[in-house]
């Protein structure tokens, strides 16, 4: 089997992330029909859309009409929409926080790449976009956690580990190093990056071209 190494950079609390998941997970089913003999291997990064935001979040309402204005309401209704193409039914009015990301992205970060570290991303941006629930509470995070095959008892260590809350936000900085400003950020093979929730036809090309350069080097 060849290795295609798949690192995403991405945020729980980012609408088009969770979009551009589903999408590269079309791209993913593509590319087992027509590489069956490629093993994708993904790995998920930090991002903070929001860094600045405190550790114990703000409201929703005054978040978007600081971000967005007055139209902050039309945009998220077309991403809706878009959400829906890709089976999504966001909930963005259940949201009634707008978090920091740190500790969220933490349980990520000690997740075991593959099916384990998935299962993470999924269960948060799930708890966030669909049920609305608040990032910033521990005891919801634990229970996100749990639900996506975490031990209770390593989930409370994680959450209460400031060193490496300390190196999640390491990572956030070391993204932006790269010259990623925005998200989600494929990076396919560490030779091609594709910036943007891409269709699945689209990622897939990515992949091939990653595939292609790797060959000849």
């Amino acid at each position: 089997m060849k290795t295609l190494t798949i690192d995403v950079v991405s945020d729980v609390v980012c609408p088009w992330c969770y979009i551009g998941k589903r999408r590269l997970e079309r791209a993913l089913a593509l590319l087992a029909v027509q590489y069956p003999d490629v093993d994708p291997q993904v790995r998920w990064h930090t991002f903070q859309l929001n860094p600045d935001i405190p550790p114990e979040g703000m409201s929703r309402a005054d978040y978007v009409f600081g971000k967005f204005g007055a139209g902050g309401v039309a945009k998220y209704e077309h991403i809706a929409s878009v959400g829906k193409e890709v089976g999504i039914v966001f909930a963005f009015d259940k949201i009634i926080r707008q978090p920091n990301t740190v500790v969220a992205h933490s349980l990520i970060a000690v997740s075991e790449p593959g099916l384990a570290q998935d299962a993470m991303v999924e269960a948060l941006f799930n708890a966030y976009f669909l049920e609305g629930r608040d990032l910033t509470e521990a005891s919801v995070l634990m229970d996100i956690a749990v639900s996506a095959g975490m031990d209770r008892k390593d989930a409370e260590a994680h959450l209460q580990n400031s060193e490496l809350h300390s190196q999640t936000i390491d990572s956030d900085k070391a993204a932006r190093e790269m010259g990623i400003s925005g998200v989600p950020f494929f990076i396919f093979n560490r030779q091609v990056g594709l910036s943007g929730a891409h269709e699945g036809e689209t990622l897939l090309q990515g992949m091939v071209e990653a595939m292609s350069a790797a060959a000849e080097d």
